[in-house]
């Protein structure tokens, strides 16, 4: 046998070394990039944690009072008010003098006109309301719900006898 055909002969198993070579370094990128997505990837957006009680229902007036816990920022919070099929929705609170509803905060939401009053003062005129109504008096109960729009997550529901 020739020096030439000898070269020849072992040169075989380079091919197959190669390729295992490949794809073990395709299969550690594959897993480095599927590991970034995974582990990348913060958690997920939370609602404020608050301590919301419906004290009264009066009137065409809801009082609500934050009695503790996170800060609200009304202008990501959709405040919902339902008696029967009726239902008055604003979303967001685009509240003037400040967006934060913080513990010991008073809210008195007119269901008739979509005013929301913080601690006696107006923060919100009414705009961007949907389906104000009057409460009926001594009728179904009365639902409040507050969503956070950026988590989608429900803070508050609570429900009054009229």
């Amino acid at each position: 046998m020739s020096k030439a055909n000898q070269f020849l002969d072992t040169e075989d198993a380079v091919s197959p070394v190669i390729g295992v070579i490949l794809m073990v370094a395709i299969t550690v990128i594959l897993a480095a990039v599927i590991a970034a997505f995974v582990f990348g990837m913060g958690p997920p957006e939370q609602a404020p944690s608050a301590s919301i009680r419906m004290s009264d229902v009066n009137g065409n007036n809801i009082t609500l009072q934050n009695q503790g816990g996170d800060p609200i920022d009304m202008s990501k919070t959709t405040l919902t008010v339902s008696q029967g099929d009726k239902v008055l929705r604003i979303a967001p609170i685009n509240a003037t003098g400040g967006n934060e509803f913080v513990g010991g905060d008073i809210l008195r939401v007119a269901t008739n006109s979509g005013e929301i009053f913080r601690n006696g003062v107006e923060v919100h005129n009414g705009t961007g309301v949907t389906g104000t109504f009057p409460i009926a008096p001594g009728g179904e109960q009365v639902t409040v719900t507050l969503v956070d729009t950026v988590s989608g997550q429900m803070i508050a529901n609570m429900n009054y006898r009229v």
